[in-house]
């Protein structure tokens, strides 16, 4: 394993359910990052574009230079921008833990759904940390897989998330992160640091929330673990299956659905 393991793989399905979750959550997590005009911004991590072209959509003037290891996911990227007609993103793979970029190349740096996946995440912000100038901001966000909680509460659906969790954790990653944004902002050498936490909740009052965010990002990412947490023994095939079943039942009539993202900004 390396440090770059994507628990959720590179599938198109996967490539929709990241789409249809930042859509859904745009406002919620994005509505307050704007950058200034002629702002040199590093996205960290850009994956398929998804938070991308939201990016270059609240800072049209800004420039950014959108970076991951993944080429497939950039390629996707790329092809995102130009359906959505962003000019002012550059995109290049690269890797957070080898940055080619001199020191205090950027005003902002900008990483999101990103250090839940890195064995080092603590280093992968030290690292953005050089390339950012003095009193440049960096903005950090991540979800907890350990705030969620939802009705009906059943065994099978709890064992079912759980081994999302589970999953993550064995090949490196840390779905619990969202609750150490601020020590390993510190930790990596920020200052005037600030985190904010960003709740979703949904029920049948909320339809957008029930479609976008319960049965469009949170189930498929869950099945998106099913092979990989059978093989490795954190749960059986039928017990997932009701688990998934009663997952969709948070998305019903009756159902809810809560869940939190960690939003950290820090300073050089």
């Amino acid at each position: 394993m390396t440090s770059y393991d994507y628990v959720h793989g590179y599938s198109e399905r996967e490539s929709v359910r990241l789409s249809d979750q930042a859509n859904t959550l745009e406002e919620l997590l994005h509505s307050d990052t704007k950058y200034p005009a002629g702002s040199k911004v590093l996205e960290a991590g850009c994956g398929i574009g998804a938070q991308t072209v939201i990016l270059s959509k609240n800072s049209p003037q800004a420039q950014i230079t959108s970076i991951d290891i993944s080429e497939d996911s950039l390629n996707k990227a790329k092809e995102r921008a130009a359906r959505e007609g962003v000019k002012n993103v550059e995109f290049r793979v690269e890797s957070i833990f080898d940055l080619p970029f001199e020191d205090e190349s950027f005003d902002h740096v900008f990483v999101c759904f990103v250090l839940e996946h890195l064995k080092e995440p603590v280093q992968a912000l030290a690292n953005l940390h050089r390339v950012l100038k003095k009193g440049g901001t960096i903005t950090v966000i991540e979800g907890d897989h350990g705030s969620c909680f939802f009705h009906p509460e059943t065994e099978d659906a709890v064992k079912a998330w759980n081994s999302l969790v589970q999953v993550q954790a064995r090949l490196g990653g840390n779905s619990l992160i969202g609750r150490q944004v601020y020590p390993l902002i510190k930790k990596a050498g920020f200052t005037d640091i600030t985190v904010l936490p960003r709740m979703v909740y949904s029920d049948s009052s909320r339809p957008h929330m029930e479609e976008g965010f319960v049965r469009r990002t949170i189930i498929p990412m869950v099945e998106g673990v099913r092979e990989s947490a059978i093989e490795m023994g954190i749960i059986d095939a039928e017990t997932f299956e009701r688990g998934i079943e009663d997952l969709h039942r948070t998305a019903a009539e009756y159902g809810t659905f809560v869940y939190t993202f960690f939003k950290g900004v820090g300073r050089k």
